[in-house]
């Protein structure tokens, strides 16, 4: 791979991915994918008065995929629900020092997973109540 191709922390991030695993009963689970690149990201939450105490990922993917995957655990981890949805796919790649245009649609895929976990978590409480 050519230097300066990926930012030192999108390198720590896929050499030491955070939050790395599955919640079995997950409050919500969001899943996504990439036809064209092949890459798969699953997330997983648990959730406590609208806080998110607990976030995990599971991706198939691209250094990059698993980077922004890590990145957006660590940027919603007790954070509210309303607070994780502001989360976008450009502030996913700005932590991360930024990635290559052509791996711009990775970091949308992480983003993406964690909506839909929310989302999925909303669903569900909805339900409940």
């Amino acid at each position: 791979m050519a230097e300066g191709v990926y930012t030192e922390k999108v390198m720590d991030h896929f050499a030491n991915p955070r939050n790395v695993g599955e919640i079995k009963d997950a409050d919500g689970v969001g899943e996504v994918g990439n036809a064209k690149c092949g890459d798969i990201m699953r997330i997983y939450l648990k959730v406590e008065d609208n806080i998110i105490k607990d976030v995990k990922f599971k991706t198939f993917g691209c250094g990059a995929a698993i980077a922004t995957s890590s990145m957006v655990t660590e940027m919603v981890m007790g954070k509210t629900l309303e607070d994780a949805l502001t989360v976008t796919n450009q502030a996913v790649a700005e932590a991360l020092g930024g990635l290559p245009p052509v791996k711009m649609h990775c970091s949308n895929l992480a983003a993406d997973a964690m909506h839909k976990a929310i989302q999925d978590y909303m669903k569900k409480h909805a339900k409940a109540e």
